[in-house]
């Protein structure tokens, strides 16, 4: 029996002094702190500070380069599971997952700390808290403060709000305007998709306004024949009767260079065959062909040597041009 009590004596022994000794360096005394130069600090912490729910998670990570010889005792960094205390009350804020990395430079070693904190507290209003600011200590070389060559250094705490899980009462938002607050945004994705479908459309329907009535070359189709002689007929004036003349020649010259022969009253049939879509004004082509060998052949009649010869005219052209695009024509009363 002894020989059995003997082993567990030591072993209970050996616990004993285990949580003793790690007791003892909990509560050390604090070391001096780590010399001016020696560590660089960068951190990248939660995105927001306010807005926080009691199950959210915090995470931050801590990089500190710090130069040889010092070392990070790995013993110092915080424990998972524990719960920090702020003014001697439990905070409900604990550290869930702590994860760290070195890396060896020529004259630094950068260590990569991430933490993961939860929130395991709420309140009926919005409670203040804080990521507590951890202490780790260095190895480095004795010096007169240092002794033993142990310094310690703060990383800086993280100041947030938990939110309540439910509002209790009537709240004024007047009476809620907290600095701490970020400005409520107004989600415009809806509208914005609509404004952007609108300008689309508005786009989409000038451009055919402009290709429906415009006459200069800045889209497909639109520098062709009867174009360019739409833009040669606006500049005739009525007034004088060799102008239509002029009109005659240009449309003529539009209507043969479409077809890549000479029409004439005789084979617009043809011309029809090979451009189908000037079938829609067969009728006032044959106007003008007639129009055409009354100014130039008929020299006797002079009733269609007015003004209104050559308005109609110009909207003649129109229609070729119309006919052109490949767009429908609108119908000509009789010169």
């Amino acid at each position: 029996m002894n020989k059995l009590i003997k082993p567990l004596h030591i072993g209970l022994l050996s616990l004993v002094l285990i949580s003793t000794s790690f007791v003892a360096n909990a509560n050390d005394e604090p070391s001096p702190e780590m010399p001016e130069g020696i560590i660089k600090l960068s951190k990248a912490d939660p995105a927001r500070n306010v807005g926080f729910l009691m199950g959210d998670m915090l995470n931050r990570t801590i990089t500190l380069e710090v130069k040889k010889p010092y070392k990070l005792i790995e013993t110092t960094l915080p424990i998972v599971g524990y719960e920090h205390r702020y003014k001697g009350q439990v905070s409900g804020i604990e550290l869930r997952k702590i994860s760290h990395s070195t890396k060896e430079n020529r004259d630094t070693t950068t260590y990569v700390i991430q933490l993961a904190y939860q929130v395991f507290t709420t309140a009926p209003v919005v409670k203040p808290a804080i990521l507590p600011a951890e202490v780790v200590k260095f190895q480095g070389p004795a010096t007169e403060e240092a002794k033993d060559g142990l310094v310690q250094y703060k990383i800086p705490e993280f100041y947030f709000r938990i939110s309540p899980m439910a509002v209790f009462g009537a709240v004024k938002i007047e009476d809620d305007m907290s600095p701490l607050r970020q400005p409520i945004l107004l989600q415009p994705y809806p509208e914005k998709q609509k404004l952007v479908a609108c300008l689309i459309v508005l786009g989409l329907s000038l451009l055919g306004l402009l290709y429906i009535l415009g006459s200069r070359a800045w889209l497909p189709l639109m520098g062709r024949p009867f174009a360019q002689a739409s833009r040669q007929l606006r500049k005739l004036s009525a007034k004088d009767p060799e102008q239509l003349k002029t009109a005659l020649s240009s449309l003529h010259k539009a209507i043969n260079t479409t077809a890549k022969y000479s029409v004439f009253s005789d084979n617009i049939d043809a011309f029809l065959a090979d451009a189908p879509t000037f079938k829609a004004i067969e009728a006032e082509l044959a106007q003008f062909f007639a129009l055409s060998h009354q100014v130039f052949f008929d020299t006797q009649s002079t009733a269609s040597h007015d003004a209104k010869s050559l308005v109609w005219l110009k909207r003649f052209c129109k229609q070729c041009r119309d006919c052109e695009r490949g767009l429908k024509p609108a119908k000509l009363k009789k010169a």
